[in-house]
């Protein structure tokens, strides 16, 4: 009921304003601006924070770690790298109607996904320690090689670069939403269907398997899942943090760790909040935009510490 409230409203919502019976009847500028500024960027933020979310529950679940992330497995960084070197190289061509600098971060953030994988594997299993360390030290192998990049770069490109990975949805349009929403509904089918396995595992391997539980099969799936939805999303709108991990935690102290309720309500959840954020970016200081990046650190760092500060017992 949130997030489509905030889908409702948040559309009216800027520093032009609009009307329903101009953007009915077609009357200029009202319809443009709503069709084809607000409304994309919106539905598209939707996605992304629901996306952002449900990786976040997954990398919790499979790591059992509560400060799990994508950004603490290194996708993020892997695919700000990819982005950063297509800048840095000039490469701003468009291929299939995606930008090139899109592409190159999900391949950045799919080698990534491969390499700690890759580097985490003993034999058939995927050790959660190793896995976290593996991704751990890309994370920090790749932050370095981006910072030598961004002294490499002239001016120009510093700053697009710097732009790029504060995360911002403003260059979202339907094409965008089209190509991202069946992939990410389906992986959401996927793990609604899977969410009572995840359940298990959360008291430990042995105690999972005991009960039936294919440990090996669901940690991997569970892992290129959040993985690959983390680098499509962060493709087209760069890193974005705070959503992945504040938003999991917040429906835990709300409604408890139950996966079969935490991954869908973390979906609707991020997506009410990555909107909002992204309203108040556009709207704070307009007609100037504050990459809404930004805003999620600044808005979700404070309320994710008073929810600490209240139920901390209840965590987990």
């Amino acid at each position: 009921m949130l997030c489509a409230a905030v889908l409702l409203i948040t559309p009216w919502i800027g520093s032009t304003p609009v009307t329903w019976r101009n953007v009915v009847a077609g009357v200029s500028p009202d319809r443009e601006i709503f069709l084809i500024a607000r409304l994309p960027r919106i539905l598209f933020g939707a996605i992304a924070g629901g996306a952002l979310a449900v990786a976040g529950v997954l990398f919790q679940a499979i790591l059992r770690n509560s400060l799990a992330t994508p950004f603490t497995l290194g996708v993020s960084t892997g695919s700000s790298f990819g982005a950063v070197v297509a800048i840095w190289l000039g490469f701003g061509t468009v291929v299939l109607g995606i930008p090139f600098v899109s592409l190159a971060a999900f391949v950045g953030a799919f080698l990534t996904i491969l390499l700690v994988f890759f580097i985490a594997r003993t034999g058939k299993a995927l050790p959660t320690f190793t896995l976290l360390l593996a991704g751990v030290t890309l994370n920090f192998v790749f932050g370095a090689l981006i910072m030598f990049i961004h002294f490499a770069a002239n001016f120009t490109q510093g700053y697009m670069m710097t732009r790029w990975t504060m995360g911002s949805v403003d260059t979202a349009d339907m094409n965008a939403v089209m190509r991202t929403a069946p992939f990410v509904i389906a992986c959401l089918i996927a793990l609604i269907w899977i969410s009572p396995q995840l359940n298990p595992l959360a008291g430990g391997e042995e105690w999972a398997t005991s009960r039936g539980v294919n440990v090996g099969r669901l940690k991997k799936s569970s892992y290129f899942i959040g993985s690959i939805l983390t680098g499509a999303i962060t493709a087209f709108t760069g890193p974005i943090g705070f959503v992945d991990l504040i938003v999991p935690h917040a429906i835990r102290l709300a409604a408890g760790p139950d996966h079969r309720i935490l991954i869908p309500a973390s979906f609707f959840l991020g997506s009410a909040f990555l909107v909002l954020c992204d309203t108040a970016a556009r709207t704070i200081f307009a007609p100037t935009e504050i990459p809404v990046g930004v805003i999620t650190a600044l808005i979700g760092g404070p309320f994710f510490i008073v929810l600490l500060r209240r139920k901390r017992s209840e965590l987990w």
